[in-house]
């Protein structure tokens, strides 16, 4: 949403136009910054805004924040989110993003696909689109619904529902000064065209980043290169879990050749994070009759697994070996995996009959043999869900294209992964809740997380307390009873948060600051819901424009240990309309 204006003779809440030198030198041979990337259409091509819900009636001395979650309808609803990828590993760390993989070039049969060009242009096309209509629709919504004239509900006092968190307390410490400092900056690749450079994991001595054709690792303080994995193409998708200090991407088997500057994205591989070693690499055919390789839009772990997923159907692999274990088979059904959620479990997404009317199966599966455990057909007119959880089993989906808001969430879905029985749904107003799904993939859901059998979500940025500038919650829904609590962490004025992860039973959130000030990464504790400061990012000017020139809603944000990484997933030859320098990776630490 595009923020209002501010009154007069009050400064934006974004930054001045005008130049700044770069926070200190980059180190040499690293990788540079992205130009910010044209985002993706959310599940569920956007729709016309639904009408709000009008909030109940407050007392007028002491109206409720803005974000309070509402009581489920019909329907009881509770929902999951992801569960914080590779953090568990020693020296590994990978968390939720919001990549967006490579589109896979046209092959014969299956689904209908677009050609790689074709989708990007789409893709930024839409962006474009989602952008002006949503300026437009929230500046006409301030007066429909009476709770964005509510003022004052948002500070940073907190309000929880108990002392202990049932998961237990966090690893995450306050170091000793929270003041951060710009440890380092990955200057910009020189390239000529979009280019994806999905990833980014941190072990104990190095934070990992894909590049271009390859994937490196830096020192986790210097930024300078410990390793680099030269790859013969460019990284299409990454797994964001990682499992005994391994991961995995796909990537293209070629470099790019103009006039067709993309390769289809056919490739699987495991990347030792320690060493850098290219440990194997896969590909298997599609269900097309002859020899084409299978293009796939997403890779995932879930246990020992690495599953790889798209149009083209579902393939999957032991980790340490690369022992094919399944691949996509021609079947009655017309029956496909489109990807895969990945962590504790492996769940497929699983998509049978015609490609206009599928029907959409959650599936939790066996990882070794990839045989359902169990399985759950989602409502009719879904075409897709994106896996917030695989344990406990947590979906959300676009349920007959009435999300409204492009967020791809019209109703989360919690399920038994032993049974497959819907425990509790939930309808998300899309207004107030800011959770997203993408339509590039299953794993690629942003602003949730599940941790003490709740959901924790980020609220859509509302007007604060002061005289100007926006403001929003992270709150919660009981998994149980799907039923909201009484959790709410208010961002404070000016600020907005949203979760990144769990640590332990607290909540790992980044909160975007305003123009002057730099961004903060707090944990919110899971019993009394207390906000503790981890890490602030400086307020010099160069630093602050440095840091938001990054996509922050969709960047890939990395906290671990007093050390926070920022980067985009995708960029463009550098702009020349802004003298604001960008970068591919930004780290900033407080040792």
């Amino acid at each position: 949403m595009t923020q209002p204006p501010p009154p007069p003779n009050q400064p934006p809440n974004q930054p001045p136009s005008g130049g700044f030198g770069a926070p200190q030198d980059p180190p040499p041979g690293g990788f540079g910054a992205p130009a910010p990337p044209p985002q993706n259409p959310a599940y569920g091509y956007p729709q016309a805004p639904q009408t709000p819900q009008p909030p109940q009636t407050p007392p007028p001395a002491q109206p409720p924040g803005y974000g309070y979650p509402q009581a489920p309808g019909q329907a009881p609803g509770g929902y999951g989110y992801q569960q914080p990828p590779g953090y568990q590993q020693p020296g590994g760390y990978g968390y939720p993003t919001a990549p967006t993989q490579q589109p896979v070039p046209p092959q014969s049969g299956g689904r209908k696909k677009l050609s790689a060009q074709t989708q990007i242009i789409i893709a930024a096309a839409v962006a474009v689109v989602l952008i002006i209509g949503a300026g437009i629709w929230y500046a006409g919504s301030k007066t429909d619904d009476p709770s964005n004239n509510a003022k004052g509900g948002s500070s940073e006092t907190t309000g929880g529902g108990g002392n202990t968190a049932p998961d237990g307390g966090g690893k995450e410490k306050v170091p000793a000064n929270t003041q951060a400092k710009v440890a380092f900056q990955l200057p910009l690749p020189k390239v000529t065209d979009l280019t994806d450079v999905t990833g980014s994991w941190i072990t104990d001595k190095a934070y990992v980043k894909s590049g271009v054709e390859s994937v490196v690792g830096y020192d986790i303080d210097k930024g300078t290169p410990l390793w680099t994995t030269p790859l013969p193409g460019q990284v299409c998708a990454a797994s964001r879990h990682v499992k005994d200090n391994k991961t995995a991407i796909v990537f293209e088997p070629a470099k790019r050749v103009p006039p067709k500057n993309y390769q289809p994205c056919t490739e699987v591989g495991v990347i030792d994070l320690a060493t850098g070693k290219l440990l194997w690499r896969k590909s298997v055919t599609g269900t097309d009759s002859g020899d084409s390789k299978a293009g796939f839009d997403e890779v995932t772990i879930g246990g020992t697994t690495v599953a790889a997923g798209g149009t083209d159907g579902g393939a999957a692999w032991d980790l340490a070996t690369g022992k094919l274990l399944w691949k996509p088979e021609v079947n009655a059904e017309e029956c496909e995996d489109r990807g895969y959620g990945g962590g504790d479990a492996l769940v497929a997404v699983r998509l049978c009959g015609p490609i206009d009317t599928p029907d959409t199966f959650i599936q939790n599966l066996d990882p070794k043999t990839g045989a359902p455990i169990s399985s759950y057909k989602m409502p009719a007119g879904v075409d897709g869900a994106g896996v917030i959880s695989t344990k406990p089993l947590v979906v959300a989906a676009d349920v007959g294209d009435t999300a409204g808001d492009g967020s791809g969430i019209s109703d989360f879905f919690s399920l038994d992964e032993k049974t497959g029985k819907l425990k509790v749904k939930i309808s998300a107003n899309g207004e107030r809740y800011a959770a997203e799904c993408e339509s590039s993939g299953v794993e690629v859901c942003t602003k949730a997380v599940v941790g003490n059998n709740r959901l924790y979500v980020a609220t859509e940025d509302h007007e604060g307390g002061g005289d100007y500038g926006d403001t929003n919650e992270i709150v919660s829904f009981d998994l149980t009873t799907g039923k909201p609590t009484t959790d709410k962490a208010d961002a404070g004025d000016r600020y907005s948060m949203f979760p990144l992860r769990m640590d332990g039973g607290n909540i790992i959130a980044y909160k975007k600051a305003p123009y002057d000030k730099g961004g903060q990464v707090v944990s919110i504790d899971g019993g009394t819901f207390k906000q503790t400061v981890l890490l602030e990012n400086p307020s010099d000017e160069s630093v602050v424009r440095a840091e938001q020139s990054f996509v922050l809603d969709t960047a890939e944000i990395r906290y671990a240990d007093g050390r926070l990484f920022i980067a985009d997933y995708m960029f463009d030859e550098p702009s020349t309309s802004t003298d604001t320098k960008e970068y591919l990776a930004m780290a900033f630490s407080t040792h």
